[in-house]
């Protein structure tokens, strides 16, 4: 039968559900699970009817079925923790199953009644029933396991190696089920942690700064609120883990009902809706605790999930109205519309009769919103516009001094863009000018230099056959730096019989030129040295 059910059992292919029948026969039987199913279903027992059911161990080759049932039944079920302990309990049961079962093939292997360990012979009174032997088994193996009580005292080999098999079994085994155990238990109390506040830490903040006992029992009975009515304080904590559209439907599916109630919203598209529904953020308020106050500025707005609210008059005891499940207030404080005479501030006082359990949408919230939707943000505006009309809280006169004022603030906005733009036109112009001009410097400039430069060789080549003389480098007009490029020296030095070369004056005026100083760029240098007194100003 269980062969028949798998052959109609789909399969997960990419997570996708297959549920053609020829794909999942072919998959089934092409798979190893097929094998080991049909092992199992052999009627083993048959080959030797002596032995009879030792040989049903083939039965046992279908344990992979009982895991994969618990896993898939783990994920489907509301309450995993519950149902891992009870797993936990049917190991436990199953083990000691096993060692009673062992316990009496042993004592019919030893003899039944031969001692006082082994189990006794059907001659006892009421031992002759199967059920019987079967719960004495069942007791003695538990004694086993557990180490609890006292068992019997063994007196062969095969009986001390029994019990020792199964105290080794009991420490290993049960020691393995107790640490689950714990932290089966200890998951429990994270996820409560996580998911209701701990009332731990705010009760030892209030005890450590002296508060007292009536402000503690308050928030004492807000905590205990919360867990008895399994209500989320962080529900965008433990939705955070889901994809971001996936997390959209959710709190859609769960909140937009309550939002499209609202008639500020109704007109809305379902973007903006499911844009909303993400920034609901819940609180929970108790008995006798103000959710707004007269004269406060509005920054959000409540929607009524469960509990009832009380408006109160100026006297703070008139109770005008009773607001219950499904309505809202303080819509107009989330949009500023001009000639709104309360001025986004609220008129009266509200206060929660009992728990109450009321979302909030902020005013940051709704305009992020917007910024993304102008077409909504539109509706909202007129849509609030009627709303304060009928109520008689709009100024008009206000309102279109207000367009008024916006208007002339956009045209002379649009007068300084343009203003602005004209400047950066103008800069833009003046930089490409002033580049081009520092180009045109750069390259005359340089065709200066290299014009001096050619000058200078060409200068060099002339005189360069003759260089000065000893008595002309002495006199300081033959260096390599400031002599004259074309002055001729004397041909030769006459001894020191009557020989007149150039005196030092003259062999300096001769020899002196200009020392390799650049003028301004317009400024030409001499083109030769000639012996004379070189162009510029030397004095």
């Amino acid at each position: 039968m269980d062969i028949a059910v798998r052959l109609h059992t789909g399969f997960l292919e990419e997570g996708i559900l297959v549920q053609d029948r020829g794909r999942i026969r072919r998959r089934y039987v092409r798979s190893s699970g097929f094998a080991w199913d049909v092992a199992s279903a052999l009627p083993t027992e048959l080959l030797c009817p002596r032995v009879g059911p030792a040989l049903r161990a083939n039965r046992c080759l279908r344990s992979p079925r009982l895991f994969e049932a618990f896993e898939r039944r783990e994920t489907r079920t509301a309450h995993p923790y519950a149902f891992r302990m009870a797993k936990l309990m049917l190991y436990v049961l199953v083990a000691i199953h096993c060692t009673a079962c062992l316990y009496f093939a042993l004592s019919t292997h030893l003899g039944l009644g031969s001692d006082p360990w082994v189990h006794p012979n059907g001659s006892r009174p009421g031992f002759a029933r199967p059920l019987r032997q079967y719960l004495h088994s069942f007791y003695i193996s538990t004694l086993i396991l557990t180490t609890v009580g006292d068992t019997p005292e063994p007196r062969r080999e095969e009986e001390f190696l029994f019990m020792t098999a199964g105290l080794l079994l009991a420490v290993l085994g049960f020691a393995t089920m107790a640490g689950s155990m714990s932290s089966v238990i200890a998951n429990m109390s994270a996820a409560d942690a996580s998911f209701y506040p701990e009332h731990g830490p705010v009760r030892r903040y209030l005890r450590a700064h002296g508060v007292h006992g009536r402000l503690r029992r308050r928030v004492a009975a807000w905590h205990e609120h919360l867990r008895a009515q399994h209500k989320l304080a962080e529900e965008h904590a433990v939705l955070q883990l889901l994809p971001a559209r996936l997390r959209a439907e959710v709190a859609a599916s769960v909140h937009l009902p309550a939002l499209r109630k609202v008639a500020l919203f109704q007109s809305c598209e379902r973007g903006v809706l499911e844009a909303l529904v993400l920034r609901l953020r819940p609180q929970v308020f108790g008995p006798g605790e103000l959710v707004c106050r007269r004269g406060d500025v509005g920054r959000e707005m409540y929607f009524i999930r469960e509990g009832r609210l009380e408006v109160l008059a100026a006297d703070g005891v008139t109770r005008l109205a009773v607001l219950g499940e499904g309505l809202y207030f303080g819509e107009i404080s989330l949009i500023n519309i001009p000639g709104n005479r309360s001025g986004n501030r609220r008129t009266a006082d509200i206060r929660s009769i009992g728990y109450a359990d009321l979302f909030c949408l902020a005013k940051e919230d709704l305009a992020e919103v917007l910024t993304e939707f102008p077409r909504a943000r539109e509706l909202l505006e007129a849509k609030g516009r009627q709303i304060l009309l009928r109520m008689d809280k709009l100024d008009v006169h206000a309102e279109a001094a207000a367009a008024a004022a916006r208007e002339e603030a956009e045209h002379r906005a649009r007068a300084l863009e343009v203003a602005l733009e004209a400047l950066q036109a103008r800069m833009a112009r003046l930089l490409a000018q002033l580049e081009c001009s520092a180009l045109k410097l750069a390259l005359r400039v340089g065709r200066l230099e290299s014009r001096a430069r050619q000058r200078g060789e060409r200068g060099r080549g002339k005189g360069g056959g003759r260089g000065p003389s000893r008595m002309q480098r002495a006199a300081g007009g033959g260096g390599p730096e400031g002599g004259p490029t074309g002055a001729q020296g004397p041909t030769h030095v006459q001894g020191p019989t009557g020989a007149r070369g150039p005196t030092a004056a003259q062999a300096s005026t001769r020899a002196r030129g200009p020392i390799g100083t650049r003028g301004p760029p317009r400024a030409r240098g001499p083109t030769g040295a000639r012996g004379t007194q070189p162009r510029g100003r030397w004095r």
